[in-house]
């Protein structure tokens, strides 16, 4: 393609980049005020959305004003796709963050309630993983991308830790229903995220290999070079 595409391309890319580093601060902060009780974060996350849900807006119209301009083709079209895929995912994650940061609030209310110690662990994986599966996008590296289909199963594992724990609250003590429903639906947002970052992932091995990973069930199907990653203290 002509160097107007690669010129057009790159700044489309920037964009995106730009974009998700204000998503991670927000999966951040609204982690951080989860796991530290800091209410006075929440309005931080919120006010960070409305920057974001403007940015899909401009990048969306950007890629598709370059799509029909230099009408791309093979991997320069599933590239510029890849984009706008996306584009789209990381708005998903910033709803999810928005959404954790409001159950925060709601879980202000009941103080002597703890957050498992696990979660902090399963936060910091999939803030992990979002920045991998960009950098992994962003240099074309499928390893990394197999990488981060891994962690996925850590995170879904720790979820499933927190449900259990969760249930076994309810059934103990009455009062912490409320807030282990509330706790409930942060950890699955945030294993939400993770997933969103595997599709990243998975669309990156896609673009590199023109190998389908999505929907496995097996993960011997997709290998690794290197041993099984653990969850990180």
């Amino acid at each position: 393609m002509s160097k107007h595409w690669q010129r057009d391309l790159a700044a489309l890319q920037r964009a995106v980049l730009a974009m998700s580093s204000q998503v991670e601060e927000m999966i951040e902060k609204a982690c951080r005020a989860l796991r530290d009780s800091r209410v006075e974060l929440v309005d931080e996350v919120i006010a960070l959305e409305e920057g974001v849900n403007e940015r899909e807006v401009q990048i969306e119209e950007e890629c598709l004003k370059i799509l029909a301009l230099h009408q791309p083709v093979a991997i320069d079209l599933r590239r510029a796709a890849m984009l706008l895929k996306i584009n789209n995912d990381l708005e998903r994650m910033a709803d999810l963050a928005v959404n954790i940061a409001e159950r925060t609030r709601s879980l202000s209310k009941f103080m002597t309630f703890a957050i498992p110690e696990r979660f902090d662990a399963m936060a910091r994986l999939a803030i992990g993983m979002v920045n991998s599966s960009l950098d992994a996008f962003v240099h074309l590296d499928s390893e990394a991308a197999r990488e981060i289909c891994h962690q996925d199963n850590l995170v879904d594992d720790i979820n499933r830790q927190n449900i259990d724990e969760m249930y076994h609250r309810m059934r103990d003590d009455s009062e912490s229903v409320e807030p282990a429903l509330q706790f409930f639906s942060c950890s699955r947002h945030v294993e939400r995220i993770a997933d969103l970052a595997t599709n990243i992932a998975e669309d990156v091995i896609f673009l590199v290999e023109g190998e389908i990973a999505r929907h496995r069930t097996d993960e011997s199907e997709i290998p690794l070079q290197d041993n099984k990653p653990s969850i990180p203290r």
